[in-house]
């Protein structure tokens, strides 16, 4: 089980980016540094370059032939300055110099490079000595053979670097902990709406469906605050017509349920087996009442929980095959049962709803149509739905009683009262869970009633 909350979850999803962020950062800041500081060190090169061509001009111009001499008074050495400052020990032979003429060395300073490394080209040059890399400048005099040449190792140039970098790092680094708390509080406080509705749904009671407060809501959490009232009011709705479906179905059972026990209380009691043979007549006729009842107890709830299952239906044929299954109650009320209309409409449904739909309203049909009547069926399509039409020849349904007629437990004032008043009940839900219509007329048999279903097509 998945015990982690979503507070967790999301500092779990930001501290990394945060960390991969100040890790970016550090690398932009690594290259930014080595750049600026690489520039800086150049151009001091530069200027050491002209310092010392200002300080040996005149030895360089006057002394034209002699030996290569070692300068100390310009020297980097700095062995008498070190005590000034022991952090200076670390930069004390990172630097040198070399003054050439006509391609000799004329005058050089004790960290210089040997003779056996060339002169180097005009400009800057990067090369290893010693073990060690070095940049290197050269600085040609106009109208002379003369070169300054002022090296600087590029270890120097690092050693500040890193010394910045680990200035900054470990900064940085006590204040990831704090970083860290700081997000969890944010997280915190901007989960606190969220962790208020959730208080407030745990906290009701099963029966407390009213909605909840969203006006103090964040305008992202709003959407979220409606639909859980929308879902509210949807389970109140449902609720409220579970509970009036199980008191009328109670309701309904226990006639049938009271009529049975009278009878086996009078069937107890009976004198005759003339007596005894009617009282079982009217029990078996009770019991198929109440079987019926249940049957329609039980379709109305599958239509509600039943999952859809969508394949294609070519109407004609499929309505023709749902007509035969009555046959023999067709034949034995001598009912003229016409099926006309297109064979090709076809329509994308579920077929096992859509037959209970149509099978109670072939049973209404047939069930209020009187011996010798006439059935008419018709299969047709407009404006891109399916129509199947059932017409009957019976007393029809009076306009004002035609939508009273879908609920549940609804029964007409006629004389068929052996109905549980659930047929039509039953195609209203299943119309609605297939996106069909149904609509009551009279038919064109005179008073009759005329269904017409519509389904749409592909």
């Amino acid at each position: 089980m998945n015990n982690s909350t979503l507070t967790r979850k999301l500092f779990l999803r930001i501290a990394p980016v945060v960390v991969v962020t100040i890790v970016v950062i550090a690398a932009f800041a690594f290259n930014s540094a080595t750049r600026e500081i690489n520039n800086i060190y150049d151009a001091q090169l530069i200027d050491d370059a002209n310092v010392i061509w200002s300080l040996l001009r005149r030895p360089l111009e006057k002394t034209p032939g002699h030996a290569a001499k070692q300068i100390d008074d310009i020297d980097f050495n700095m062995d008498n300055q070190l005590a000034f400052n022991e952090d200076a020990d670390d930069y004390a032979d990172a630097h040198m110099f070399r003054a050439w003429v006509d391609g000799s060395i004329r005058f050089y300073s004790s960290t210089a490079f040997l003779s056996d490394v060339p002169q180097q080209k005009v400009g800057f040059t990067t090369l290893t000595y010693g073990g060690d890399e070095w940049r290197v400048y050269s600085l040609p005099i106009p109208n002379t053979t003369i070169v300054i040449e002022l090296g600087e190792k590029i270890a120097l140039r690092e050693t500040l670097v890193s010394n910045i970098l680990l200035n900054l790092f470990f900064p940085l680094l006590m204040l990831v902990p704090v970083i860290g708390f700081l997000i969890w509080l944010g997280i915190n406080s901007g989960l606190r709406t969220i962790h208020g509705v959730v208080r407030q749904i745990r906290t009701r009671s099963p029966d407390d469906l009213s909605a909840i407060p969203v006006e103090g809501l964040p305008r992202d959490l709003l959407p979220l605050g409606r639909s859980i009232n929308q879902l509210l009011e949807k389970l109140g709705q449902s609720l409220t017509l579970e509970r009036r479906f199980s008191d009328l179905a109670a309701h309904q059972l226990r006639t049938p349920q009271a009529s049975m026990k009278l009878l086996l209380r009078m069937l107890e009691h009976s004198d005759s087996d003339h007596e005894r043979q009617a009282i079982v007549a009217d029990l078996v006729a009770s019991n198929n009442r109440t079987i019926h009842l249940i049957e329609q107890l039980l379709r109305l709830a599958r239509v509600s929980h039943h999952p859809l299952n969508l394949t294609s239906v070519t109407l004609y044929h499929w309505v023709a095959s749902l007509i035969a299954e009555f046959g023999n109650i067709i034949t034995s009320r001598e009912l003229e049962v016409v099926l006309e209309g297109d064979e090709k409409i076809q329509v994308t449904t579920d077929e096992s709803l859509l037959r209970m739909m149509v099978t109670n309203l072939l049973d209404n049909a047939i069930k209020y149509t009187p011996v010798g009547g006439e059935i008419t069926v018709s299969v047709s399509s407009d404006d891109g739905f399916g129509r199947i039409s059932i017409s009957d020849s019976g007393p029809g349904i009076p306009p004002h009683e035609r939508e009273a007629v879908f609920q549940r437990f609804y029964r007409l004032n006629t004389l068929h009262t052996e109905g549980a008043g659930l047929g039509l009940a039953i195609v209203a839900d299943t119309a609605d869970r297939l996106s069909a219509t149904v609509e009551l007329s009279s038919s064109r048999q005179g008073n009759g009633l005329r269904v017409d279903l519509r389904l749409p097509l592909n």
